[in-house]
């Protein structure tokens, strides 16, 4: 059986600092649970400044930053997890911001509006990606 092994990444590997008693990513097998990733600047720690594009965007980077810090990339995605705010009012804008994140096939994508998010934040996103066969074991 596989061991859990997890993954904390500092604000140098491109990732914003915890808010909270977890792990950025958890390798378990031949999957990687990534933590759900804000729209906080890693520098300062902050939430970005500007609407839903600028705080996907930031998402997006610090998602990156977690996978590149687990030897993967965006074509490793499985499944995706977006929460919207403003659901309604965000929904749309928050697609035409995704369309640019996958080069490759999409992962399995599940989109909820929720009633508030962490520092205030617009939207949050979380993965699951799959390990190759030929990948490295994860930094940790």
């Amino acid at each position: 059986m596989s061991r859990k092994e997890t993954v904390v990444l500092s604000p140098a590997e491109g990732v914003p600092p915890q808010v909270g008693p977890f792990a950025h990513a958890v390798r378990f097998g031949d999957l990687v649970f990534v933590t759900g990733q804000m729209p906080t600047d890693p520098a300062t720690g902050e939430l970005v400044a500007g609407g839903l594009a600028e705080q996907a965007e930031q998402v997006r980077a610090n998602l990156a930053a977690v996978l590149a810090g687990c030897g993967l990339s965006w074509d490793d995605a499985l499944q995706v997890r977006v929460y919207l705010r403003r659901f309604e009012e965000h929904f749309e804008e928050f697609n035409d911001a995704y369309r640019g994140w996958f080069a490759g096939p999409l992962p399995a994508r599940t989109t909820v509006g929720v009633t508030g998010l962490a520092v205030g934040a617009l939207v949050e996103v979380d993965l699951v990606a799959g390990v190759p066969s030929s990948a490295e074991p994860i930094k940790g």
